[in-house]
């Protein structure tokens, strides 16, 4: 083998071999950070078990008092009528999501085959909180065939699953109809694929534990419904605010956790990058340097300054 060859050949097994270590590294880094309701700070809940350790084993959370689906009888952007109480007998998954959230667009494939998988016993629902009109969701969701039904969320609707700080966010309802677990931001499908399956009483190769909702899922204070840890939101007006987590749920958190600034500030309340990041934008707007929305072909996450 001439010379040249062999140094090609090991220059490229020394980048292959870097970039399997650095995506190991940051899928355990984003795996630790992503912790459902009822997870404890110490051990992350339904993290895939540590290589390193046999021992360790998945974890599958589930509310022990879970409170009944708020119910809704809505029509999706095909004009069909979704019904909760037509929901019984299977799992569901309530997303809300919106077209502008990078993290959802990340999120939506996944809960695709999720659909495809469990045909006839998951029902995927996905609640829009795009402020654009219903046209341009459907577009959007035809373009990328979403086989699930899309219906366009509201304050309201929010406000009855305890306030949608981040997206996404999921809700997890068991057949009987009770909310028993939630996830914000995006998580593995293997995640969903266990509890799907233990839902419906299929064997899975997991710990099920169940803790107490003391707030996880449903935030009892509706103050609490829009507000995120350790962030101010002093001086600003509702529209202001609305904008202002809007922002939150688009802008990516620069401490390398890959999530956005609001997942960042509820899965880890302690960084202090989120922290600022998310401050600067409450004192952008509260200083009247955002516009209230950006332009027509402007992104939303760069309707603030860096």
């Amino acid at each position: 083998m001439k010379k040249s060859a062999l140094i090609v050949l090991v220059i490229t097994g020394a980048l292959a071999a870097m970039a399997i270590v650095i995506e190991g590294a940051r899928e355990l880094r984003v795996a630790a950070a992503k912790k459902p309701a009822g997870a404890s700070a110490v051990q992350p809940a339904n993290a895939i078990a540590q290589a390193d350790d046999p021992a360790d084993e998945d974890i599958i959370r589930f509310a022990s008092n879970a409170q009944p689906m708020p119910p809704f009888l809505v029509n999706d952007l095909n004009g069909q009528v979704v019904s909760t109480a037509a929901l019984r007998g299977k799992v569901v998954i309530v997303n809300f999501w919106a077209t502008w959230c990078p993290p959802c667009q990340e999120e939506i494939p996944e809960m695709m085959e999720l659909q495809k998988q469990f045909q006839g016993k998951l029902q995927i629902i996905g609640i829009s909180m795009d402020d654009g009109p219903p046209e341009g969701v459907k577009e959007f969701a035809d373009k990328i065939g979403m086989n699930y039904p899309i219906v366009m969320g509201s304050d309201t609707l929010s406000e009855e699953y305890g306030g949608i700080p981040a997206l996404p966010t999921s809700f997890v309802v068991d057949p009987q109809g009770r909310v028993v677990q939630k996830h914000v931001g995006v998580y593995p499908k293997e995640v969903y694929d266990n509890e799907i399956r233990a839902l419906l009483g299929m064997p899975v190769q997991a710990k099920i534990e169940t803790f107490k909702d003391t707030g996880q899922i449903f935030l009892k204070n509706a103050a609490l419904a829009t507000s995120l840890p350790g962030v101010s939101f002093a001086g600003l007006t509702p529209d202001q605010k609305k904008l202002a987590l809007k922002l939150m749920n688009s802008k990516h958190c620069t401490c390398g956790c890959n999530m956005t600034i609001a997942e960042c500030r509820i899965t880890d309340p302690t960084c202090d990058t989120s922290r600022k990041l998310a401050q600067k934008i409450v004192d952008e707007i509260r200083a009247g340097k955002v516009p209230a929305s950006p332009t027509p072909n402007q992104p939303i996450a760069e309707a603030i300054p860096n």
